[in-house]
């Protein structure tokens, strides 16, 4: 509670008042505060830039993941709080820009939750098909997502309105606001715990859609991971806020810049690089437009069920009215009709002996490799093979004596 003094001077000062509590993180200085701002400044733009680039990727491939896009957004609201750190800490006098500067730091977090939850109904829907693509469960999670933005709203106006005021009472109130925000947050970012032991203690019904890259235990780890990480964040936040505010000049040993730096962007930062070494953008992909159960396998598409066409009466009807198939003949009775045609050519004409010939060609051919080549591609074999034969008997033989005569 401010004195009667502090009251006098900030009224002469004018609104917005500067803070009279301590804060976390205290007023920012050029000595501690703007190298630190600077290290995570590069790397929130890198973290930025790697979550674009895979996005852009992925599009160009048609892979839809929009929250590499929401990393990037959130990378973006991190950088726009780092560069107004800096800012605050050459102008400290400049009630706007420290209130432009916690307000980032509140809000962008929120963004890393959504994903989170986001990745948690994803992991439910394909172990507990049942539960996850029921309306109630999708109605659930729907009001968590619109609360969050509810939340987030109040969130930034009651920090706001606490630097247009001195009543005390609407100050308390605005802090009452300050606290039932952050702890809905706690909750929204320890919430895929919970669900994700759930779903491995519950036995499913029916087998597990595989969905995106690699086995499920590790989209399960990556996710508890990120998970207890930012609830130990969310959970800093909120209970030092339910802490009895202290003057600016006395702040608490948890109102200290390395807890400031620890729990808020140091942790997110783990998260940023974690998601991009992993590829979630690879892991807990999903078809575009699934619905239902069934989806994620390829199932189910646009929320319709792949079923295969069962014949009805009229198409039993269709097949009796068909003329039976006529039975293809066996290799063997070919070549049995083959042989007895080169029989009865060779008996009707004496130079039938070369269509014979070509005749026995095949057949011995086929008999070899179990098919007849084309005329083009063993044409040239066949000549030499009569080349061959006709080299083996003379032309002009000559006359054999007549052995009886002789005696």
């Amino acid at each position: 509670m401010s004195s009667p003094q502090q009251v006098q001077a900030l009224r002469e000062h004018g609104a917005p008042y500067p803070p009279t509590t301590a804060i976390l993180g205290g007023l920012p200085t050029k000595g501690v505060d703007v190298p630190v701002a600077s290290v995570f400044l590069v790397l929130f733009i890198i973290g930025a830039a790697s979550h674009m680039t895979i996005f852009q990727i992925n599009k160009r491939r048609s892979h839809k993941f929009l929250m590499s896009g929401m990393l990037f957004g959130f990378c973006m609201t991190r950088i726009t709080s780092q560069v107004m750190r800096i800012v605050w800490a050459y102008r400290r006098d400049n009630v706007s820009v420290g209130i432009a500067a916690q307000i980032f730091v509140a809000a962008g977090v929120v963004l890393l939750f959504a994903i989170n939850l986001i990745f948690t109904q994803r992991l439910v829907r394909a172990a507990h098909p049942h539960i996850g693509w029921h309306p109630w469960f999708s109605i659930i999670f729907k009001v968590v997502y619109a609360l969050i933005v509810i939340m987030l709203l109040m969130l930034v106006i009651s920090t706001v309105y606490s630097f247009f005021t001195l009543n005390n009472t609407t100050k308390m109130q605005m802090h009452d606001i300050q606290l039932a925000g952050q702890t809905y947050f706690m909750v929204c970012s320890f919430l895929p715990i919970p669900l994700m032991y759930l779903g491995l203690i519950v036995p499913p019904k029916t087998h597990v859609e595989k969905f995106g890259m690699g086995h499920m235990r590790h989209k399960v780890a990556i996710l508890v991971s990120s998970s207890v990480l930012l609830c130990i964040g969310a959970t800093f936040r909120a209970a030092t806020n339910f802490k009895t505010p202290k003057p600016i000049n006395d702040p608490p040993i948890y109102f200290s810049k390395a807890c400031f730096w620890i729990f808020n962007f140091t942790i997110e930062i783990i998260v940023v690089f974690m998601y991009v070494l992993v590829r979630v953008d690879k892991r807990f992909w999903i078809p575009n437009g699934s619905r239902g159960a069934g989806a994620y396998s390829g199932a189910v598409k646009m929320g319709e069920l792949k079923e295969k066409p069962q014949p009805s009466e009229d198409n039993f009807s269709d097949i009796e009215s068909l003329p039976p198939a006529r039975p293809r003949p066996r290799p063997n009775s070919i070549l049995s009709l083959r042989r007895s045609s080169i029989r009865r050519s060779m008996a009707a004409s004496p130079t039938s002996w070369i269509l014979s010939e070509e005749e026995a060609f095949d057949d011995m051919v086929e008999s070899a490799v179990g098919f007849v080549p084309r005329r083009q591609t063993s044409f040239r074999a066949k000549e030499t093979w009569f080349e061959s034969r006709e080299t083996m008997v003379e032309p002009n033989p000559p006359d054999v004596p007549d052995v009886g005569k002789a005696i």
